[in-house]
């Protein structure tokens, strides 16, 4: 059985920086969830960082992979660097994604960890931008394939793809 990586908080895990959850109901979600195929990680919790914590936001260029290729920082809206803990925390997704055999995710949009098409542009205005974060990154560096919350139906596909190459 094909296994998922995905962010705590979308299974109801009071994990976010503001100490509560994002809890999905999608009925894709929920038959995942009942067929055992969900490994449920928070990387920002996986990285050492508190539950509440300060928002963060990666700021220059490259999103994620800036963070990662280290052209970019994550830093909280009060100026502290919390680089290492998101690289760590992604670290850290990825080995329990391949203790799983989990080669694809399902993880928080928006997140400077688990963004996988939008981040916040790192102004702490609300502001979103074409990007990824640090977790969706690394994942997708080593053949992870990512998806947010609001693309199960693709999600879905691709498990179908993969479970029937598997065949």
């Amino acid at each position: 059985m094909e296994m998922i990586l995905v962010s705590g908080c979308l299974l109801g895990q009071p994990v976010r920086y503001d100490g509560r959850d994002k809890l999905s109901e999608d009925a894709l979600l929920l038959r995942w969830r009942s067929e055992g195929r969900l490994v449920s990680y928070c990387p920002e919790i996986g990285g050492g960082l508190p539950v509440p914590r300060r928002p963060a936001e990666i700021i220059g260029a490259g999103g994620g992979t800036g963070v990662l290729d280290g052209c970019a920082r994550v830093v909280t809206d009060t100026g502290l660097d919390v680089t290492d803990a998101f690289v760590r925390g992604a670290h850290r997704a990825l080995q329990a994604a391949e203790r799983a055999g989990a080669r694809m995710a399902v993880l928080k949009e928006s997140s400077p960890s688990c963004g996988s098409s939008r981040i916040y542009d790192g102004t702490f205005t609300g502001t979103a931008s074409p990007g990824v974060g640090v977790t969706t990154a690394l994942l997708e560096q080593h053949g992870i394939h990512v998806f947010s919350e609001n693309d199960l139906h693709r999600a879905a596909e691709h498990l179908t793809r993969l479970e029937t190459a598997d065949t």
